[in-house]
């Protein structure tokens, strides 16, 4: 168990508040009761009330600090293989069918955490790419923690391109994957997903296979989103005149994936870019990760409702009887 806010539990100290409230009532009760040479009350039900009033603030308390059972566990992950999803995240992704449409780069993250989810034995992690190659998070097993940074971390020209010009993409930056040390040395599959709208400089892609050679153990997929009626909108939801969408990306990334002895989808052909992936994974020999994935059950609430009906029940403890039933003190 833990608790997200523990400083807030200091207010279950109030709890002894009723009981101090309770003992001053009691001394002027009393005098006031040996005056009048009346009997003494039942001891339950003179201690009841501020003992439900005390349960009520504990209780809440507890509740501020908002107390949740945590779990941990150990995945099993495929002890050779590791995977690097690259996102383009150049100008040219933010482009949509409308102003307030999903832009190439929404509809590629999207893709990215269903295809993550297809290889959960598979540590992934994350790179964006414009004229150069950004990591954003390394391999993990941690699935939520990928979806997490895709999601959030991820966006157009972020950080932004190191030129200025028209087209920033280039794919000859993946060549760089190499040198990043991206990929754990115990890997020797080493799977790398790109995201992209195809619109590239042009690729050195001979230089590129050499770099990302088959028999040093790099598989590679690109899935293109790419739409003919598509517009970069401004702020104001205009089109930006300078863009053009080009069809000749379609052309561009099917030579690449030849190249590097891997293949080439459509946005459409989402589930056979999964089933080639889960094929690309395979099998073979798992390792355990302590702690990748975890899983958190929040127990304010049900706290917080106890407290308040222990303080409803002290407040008038004889109107929450039910029927044929009766409370102590009654």
């Amino acid at each position: 168990m833990t608790l997200l806010t523990p400083l807030c539990a200091l207010a279950a100290l109030l709890a002894v508040v009723p009981f101090v409230a309770a003992f001053f009532a009691h001394v002027r009760t009393n005098g006031v009761r040996r005056g009048l040479q009346l009997p003494p009350p039942e001891r339950r039900a003179e201690l009841l009330p501020p003992a439900l009033a005390a349960v009520g603030v504990l209780l809440l308390g507890l509740a501020a600090a908002q107390p949740a059972l945590t779990r941990a566990s150990s995945p099993r992950v495929l002890r050779d293989t590791q995977a690097l999803f690259v996102l383009d995240t150049s100008r040219s992704m933010a482009a949509a069918s409308a102003p307030t449409a999903p832009t190439r780069l929404d509809r590629a993250v999207a893709a990215a955490v269903r295809l993550r989810a297809a290889i959960p034995n598979v540590e992934s992690g994350v790179l964006t790419l414009t004229d150069r190659l950004l990591p954003d998070l390394l391999p993990v097993a941690d699935i939520p923690g990928f979806d997490g940074v895709v999601k959030r971390a991820v966006g157009i020209e972020t950080p932004p391109p190191r030129g200025t010009s028209l087209r920033a993409t280039t794919y000859d930056a993946l060549g760089d994957i190499p040198a990043g040390n991206d990929f754990a040395e115990r890997a020797s599959r080493r799977i790398v997903v790109l995201l992209t709208d195809g619109e590239s400089n042009p690729v050195q892609n001979g230089a590129l296979a050499s770099k990302l050679a088959a028999d040093r153990g790099y598989r590679f997929v690109v899935i293109r989103f790419w739409r003919g009626n598509e517009s970069v909108y401004d702020t104001d939801g205009k089109p930006e005149a300078a863009y053009r969408p080009d069809p000749s990306g379609e052309v561009t990334v099917r030579d690449l994936a030849a190249a590097l002895d891997g293949r080439s989808f459509e946005e459409g052909q989402i589930g056979r870019a999964t089933a080639y992936l889960r094929t690309l994974a395979g099998g073979g020999p798992s390792v355990r990760v302590p702690g990748a994935d975890r899983s958190r059950v929040p127990l304010a609430p049900y706290l917080a409702l106890a407290g308040l009906l222990a303080l409803l029940a002290a407040i008038g403890p004889r109107s929450f009887a039910l029927p044929g039933i009766r409370l102590l003190g009654q």
